[in-house]
């Protein structure tokens, strides 16, 4: 489980396609300490829960692999991912952490398309477009997770949902980049999902 507070921007070092290209094995150059990774740990890249299959240190600097498999290059943004792109990343939660955005699985349910970006002094203002089977999810100011960050929504009108961003979030993750046209990762909340469940169930 995860938070969608950010702990460190990673940038993709390596991408090797294996199994016919069924299956991304990815190096990931991060800030983390090595020390801290272990094989078989489960860490979020861009809202994607992934596994570390080996770590080190090169340089200087941390990496990691993970292997990104078909059905997280079919639904996610990770089918366009490349050497050089950048991941906001999150180390899984512990028992005794803070938790400071909401409770995220790491389990993205779609993309989600930037309509537009607004900004505003000290400020960014996007709207985004989901699909409807997901926008059932969404209410205003109820949380949602985009390319792991855990965010407030700020306005929904029918398929579509605004959310503001403050400049703290916009420096220390890779939203600052977002333009009209790209997409991010998705995943509702997860309290928004079981109560839907429990109200097709009566």
């Amino acid at each position: 489980m995860f938070t969608g507070i950010v702990t460190d921007v990673g940038e993709i070092a390596s991408l090797t396609p294996t199994a016919q290209g069924q299956l991304h094995r990815l190096r990931i150059a991060c800030r983390y300490d090595r020390a801290f990774i272990a094989d078989g740990a489960s860490i979020a890249c861009n809202g994607v829960c992934l596994t570390v299959v080996a770590s080190g240190v090169e340089s200087g600097k941390t990496w990691f692999d993970v292997d990104a498999a078909a059905e997280t290059l079919g639904m996610t943004t990770a089918k366009h991912w490349g050497v050089g792109t950048r991941l906001n990343l999150e180390r899984a939660l512990k028992i005794g952490d803070e938790l400071g955005g909401h409770i995220v699985a790491g389990h993205a349910d779609g993309v989600a398309t930037i309509v537009s970006r607004e900004d505003l002094p000290d400020m960014a203002r996007f709207v985004l477009r989901t699909t409807r089977d997901l926008a059932r999810f969404i209410a205003v100011k109820g949380s949602i997770t985009l390319d792991g960050v855990s965010l407030t929504v700020n306005t929904v009108d029918d398929v579509t949902f605004s959310v503001l961003i403050i400049p703290h979030t916009l420096t220390v993750t890779t939203i600052g980049g977002w333009r009209a046209g790209s997409e991010v990762n998705i995943e509702v909340d997860l309290m928004a999902r079981y109560a839907a469940r429990l109200t097709e169930m009566k």
